[in-house]
C-alpha cells in the first residue's frame, strides 16, 4: 500500500580493506540512505587542508598563487578533523582561523646552492603538529626505500629560494575539492541472475560459447569442472550439454548486451538479470587525509547528527502545530 514506511535495520559486511581502500555490502536499506552516504563520504567529512600562505621569498618559475594553490592540495593526516572546531566558529581566536584549536602552521625553506635542479616536495614542510603532516606516499616498489619522496611542489634551480609560511584548517569537500577525504567513491545494485538451464541445454557449444563471450565482462563461463570431465570421458557428443554458469555476477556492468544476444539468438527469456533494490556494494577510496575506514566511519557518524537534526526539526514543527506562538516563545523565536 503507498504512503506506509517501516523502520528498517541496515547491516554492513566489509569484503575488502586496506588503508586506502574499502570495500563492503550495505544491504536492508533503499538508495537514498547509500546515495546520502556517498555524498556525505565525498563531501561532509572534515578534513585538514592547507587554506592560508604567506610567500616570504619566491624566486622560483612559479607565481605566488600557483604555489598556494599546489600547496592547498597536498592531503595531510587528518586523524584529529573531527575534533578541531572549524576556524570560523573558533571562539578562541575569535574566527581568525590562527590559532592552536582551529589551525595548524607549516613553514617551508627551501634553496638551491648546487647545479642540480632541487626538488621541493611535500617533504619539506615543517608543522607545528606532528598529528598534522603531509600524507607519505613513498612507493618501495619503485624507488630506494631509503629515498623519501614526497609530492613535488616546484623545481629549484641555482640561486633560486622559496620561503613561506602555511595555515591549515578544517573544511569540507563542499566548500572546496582540496577538503574531500574522497578521491573516489562509487556504490551499484547487487545484480541477481538466473539462467534458464531448459533453453540454455537447447543450445550448441558454439552458441553458447558465443553467448558467454558476448558479455563485455567475465560474468559467465562454461563450467571448467564438467568440460574436464567430458574432455576425459572423450565422449565430443555430450559437449552440447556443457551447463552456462555465472562466475561473477558483480563484474556486471547492466549493459544489457547478454540479453540482447539472446534475443538475437532466438531465446528470449535465456537469461534474467534484476537489481537487488536493497542491497549495494561501495567501493571506497581514500586520498590518504584519514583512513578508507574511518572515512565510512565519519561519514555514518555524521548522517546520524543529520538524520537526528531533521527529526528534532519536526517535532519542532509538530510542537508549533500544537502550541502555536508558545511552542516558539518557549524556543526563544
Amino acid at each position: 500500500m503507498e504512503g506506509i514506511s517501516y523502520q528498517r535495520f541496515p547491516k554492513v559486511k566489509i569484503r575488502e580493506l586496506k588503508d586506502d581502500y574499502a570495500k563492503f555490502e550495505l544491504r536492508d536499506t533503499d538508495a537514498s540512505m547509500a546515495n546520502a552516504l556517498r555524498r556525505v563520504m565525498i563531501s561532509e567529512v572534515p578534513t585538514i587542508a592547507i587554506d592560508l600562505v604567506e610567500i616570504e621569498v619566491n624566486s622560483s618559475v612559479l607565481n605566488d598563487e600557483f604555489i598556494a594553490h599546489r600547496l592547498g592540495l597536498i592531503p595531510l593526516t587528518s586523524e584529529r578533523a573531527m575534533s578541531m572546531r572549524f576556524s570560523r566558529d573558533c571562539d578562541a581566536c575569535d574566527g581568525d582561523g590562527q590559532c592552536e584549536f582551529c589551525s595548524v602552521e607549516f613553514h617551508l625553506r627551501a634553496k638551491c646552492i648546487s647545479d642540480q635542479t632541487l626538488d621541493v616536495t611535500s617533504k619539506d614542510l615543517y608543522s607545528s603538529d606532528h598529528t598534522v603532516v603531509p600524507v607519505d606516499f613513498t612507493d618501495n616498489a619503485g624507488y630506494d626505500s631509503t629515498e623519501p619522496r614526497g609530492i613535488i611542489i616546484v623545481k629549484l634551480r641555482r640561486g633560486q629560494e622559496l620561503r613561506l609560511r602555511a595555515i591549515a584548517r578544517k573544511g569540507i569537500g563542499k566548500d572546496h575539492a582540496k577538503w574531500s577525504p574522497a578521491a573516489t567513491v562509487t556504490f551499484m545494485y547487487e545484480p541477481e541472475i538466473h539462467i534458464n538451464e531448459d533453453l540454455m541445454e537447447s543450445l550448441t557449444l558454439e552458441e553458447k560459447l558465443s553467448f558467454v563471450e558476448s558479455s563485455p565482462t567475465k560474468v559467465f563461463d562454461i563450467d571448467p569442472n564438467t568440460q574436464q570431465e567430458v574432455f576425459n570421458d572423450a565422449v565430443m557428443l555430450l559437449l552440447t550439454i556443457m551447463p552456462v554458469v555465472v562466475v561473477d555476477p558483480e563484474a556486471y556492468t547492466y549493459d544489457d548486451e547478454v540479453l540482447k544476444k539472446a534475443e538475437a539468438m532466438g531465446k528470449p527469456g535465456l537469461v534474467e538479470i534484476y537489481a537487488k533494490e536493497d542491497s549495494f556494494i561501495f567501493t571506497v577510496e581514500s586520498t590518504g587525509a584519514i583512513k578508507a575506514s574511518q572515512l565510512v566511519l565519519n561519514a555514518i557518524e555524521i548522517l546520524k547528527q543529520k538524520l537526528d537534526a531533521v527529526r528534532l526539526s519536526e517535532d519542532t514543527v509538530e510542537a508549533d502545530d500544537q502550541f502555536g506562538e508558545l511552542g516558539a516563545h518557549m524556543r526563544g523565536g
